[in-house]
């Protein structure tokens, strides 16, 4: 049987997790337990918005021991503010804040941010999970969780950000695997895209999945169904219009003009292909000697 957390909490300098099997145990760092989760920089910063003091406990606990620094805030209104007042690297946020709506919350903070977010939700709903996805959630927990769930899930969306979160405002170091794409930088090691104007593109990490996807198999028309195996999302029906948002989604973003694409065509009866010219772009050190 599956262990499936319900409350979990410190004791005696231990970690333990009440769950339907029972009570288990673990060492004071989940992060070292046998599943090989690696210890995250103290550095990290988590935001955990949840309106249920127990989840918000138990999300903080397991944060903390993960090595974020942890803060906590239960309404719409503290969340943004805490948002636009700093950076953070990693952000949870329950689908049902109270009275308020977690998917207006996460519209809000895709305006102001594109700090990675885990949406958490007590029911295990595809809607649910197609809309958060669509506005711009990375992954998903369903509650009741269990903590190595919570480890794992937080693992791969900072693995899928290049091994380590990204903070509002980080700036670019390294140009050597930077790519032009009709005048946009894009830095698949970063998952940035720098646009025309020198501003940044503000992709989220869906948005630079789909925009990977088209990249790794450019000038190759693209099935809808395909496009969501390679995302990373749930199987494609003939009424599903997920991939057809998020792709109109990405175009607004990278695209001279988004009414006339030239980057990403439709192909009639199939799905989408990439057509766009990409270059490899010189490290700038090596352009400034061939200068000099």
């Amino acid at each position: 049987m599956t262990a499936i957390c319900n409350l979990a909490f410190f004791f005696d300098g231990r970690f333990v997790s009440i769950c339907n099997t029972g009570v288990l145990w673990y060492p004071a760092h989940p992060a070292r337990m046998s599943m090989g989760v690696k210890a995250l920089s103290q550095q990290q910063i988590a935001l955990v918005i949840e309106d249920d003091p127990k989840v918000r406990r138990v999300l903080k606990n397991v944060l903390e021991e993960a090595g974020f620094r942890v803060s906590e805030e239960d309404s719409r209104a503290a969340a943004l503010s805490a948002i636009r007042a700093r950076p953070f690297d990693m952000v949870t946020l329950d689908v049902h804040l109270g009275l308020e709506n977690g998917f207006d919350v996460l519209r809000d903070i895709r305006a102001a941010s594109d700090v990675p977010v885990i949406m958490v939700t007590g029911r295990d709903d595809v809607f649910d999970r197609v809309v958060g996805l669509e506005i711009g959630a990375d992954d998903y927990i369903t509650k009741p969780f269990h903590v190595r769930e919570v480890l794992a899930r937080v693992r791969a969306v900072l693995r899928r950000r290049g091994g380590a979160a990204q903070s509002q405002g980080a700036t670019a170091d390294a140009e050597g695997d930077a790519l032009l794409v009709d005048g946009l930088i894009v830095r698949p090691d970063r998952m940035s895209v720098t646009g025309r104007d020198g501003r940044d593109c503000d992709l989220t990490t869906a948005d630079f999945k789909l925009l990977s996807a088209f990249l790794d198999r450019r000038k190759r028309a693209l099935s809808r169904d395909q496009l969501m195996d390679l995302i990373g999302g749930t199987t494609w029906s003939p009424l599903d219009r997920t991939i057809d948002n998020q792709v109109a989604r990405l175009r607004k973003k990278i695209e001279r003009n988004p009414a006339e694409p030239k980057l990403i065509k439709t192909v009639r009866g199939v799905g989408y292909m990439f057509v766009g010219d990409v270059l490899q772009r010189p490290p700038q050190s090596s352009a400034a000697s061939k200068r000099a």
